[in-house]
């Protein structure tokens, strides 16, 4: 009897980290569902590539700093579920969605400081909450945190205090939904070169450069880079793997 793929819902899917793990997953036979805020026709693409190597895909929108869309957000999914799967649940959720922000602790508004919170504390708390439910027993759930949240570089204390949050969440997660075989891990990434954050690694030889010179591996990091890893740490091989922080940063800041 041929094996049920396993599917994986993965927030900000649409670019960068996300669409790498989107990629790296289906690569390893799981079909893929992904979430995009605005960039609609980045998300459609994704899931063109993803059918293309033979697996299948979805795309769905979400504002993960608004909680109160969050309902009807679980309504669609479960629709698309039925529809496209003929079930009720999915395997893995990584909640990758967010958004870069550079200010001192002095510049920093509590405007700011609450949209932050929104989509990466409020946001990931909340889901995960909502999304609980449809969880398969002997899941995972994969949080994107940050190398931040270890070494410290001027201007990213509140975006690093949100991580240091999600760690934290991380570790509770793992405990309660233990007793369901559900395993909780942090990814950490370091410095990678993508458009997040407007782009600001990647656009700059300088801090390229400065972060090649603090990274044992020599380079600055890349998409591929990460969405393997977070594939990996779905995979039934990493089952014993539980309540940890991985960071994937080359090693930096040794």
């Amino acid at each position: 009897m041929e094996q049920q793929p396993k599917i994986a819902l993965i927030t900000g899917g649409s670019r960068g980290l996300g669409r790498n793990a989107a990629l790296a997953l289906a690569h390893r036979g799981n079909d893929v569902i992904v979430t995009y805020h605005s960039q609609q026709a980045q998300a459609e693409s994704l899931v063109q590539e993803v059918r293309a190597l033979g697996r299948k895909a979805a795309a769905i929108r979400l504002d993960a700093g608004q909680t109160a869309s969050f309902d009807a957000f679980k309504d669609e999914l479960l629709t698309v579920l039925r529809d496209n799967w003929q079930r009720e649940n999915f395997d893995y959720l990584i909640n990758n969605a967010g958004f870069g922000f550079y200010a001192s602790i002095a510049e920093t508004t509590e405007a700011q400081f609450d949209e932050l919170m929104n989509v990466h504390v409020k946001g990931v708390f909340f889901l995960t909450q909502k999304l609980m439910p449809h969880l398969a027993d002997h899941g995972a759930i994969i949080n994107v945190s940050s190398g931040l949240t270890r070494f410290t570089i001027p201007g990213s204390a509140a975006y690093a205090a949100m991580k240091g949050a999600v760690e934290v969440l991380t570790r509770y997660m793992a405990k309660e939904l233990g007793a369901r075989g559900i395993r909780v891990n942090t990814i950490a990434p370091g410095a990678i070169a993508t458009e997040f954050g407007g782009g600001r690694l990647k656009s700059s030889e300088e801090m390229q450069a400065f972060i090649s010179g603090q990274t044992a591996l020599g380079r600055t990091g890349q998409a591929d880079d990460i969405g393997g890893v977070i594939a990996a740490l779905c995979a039934n091989e990493m089952g014993w793997v539980n309540a940890q922080r991985i960071e994937a940063s080359g090693g930096m800041f040794l």
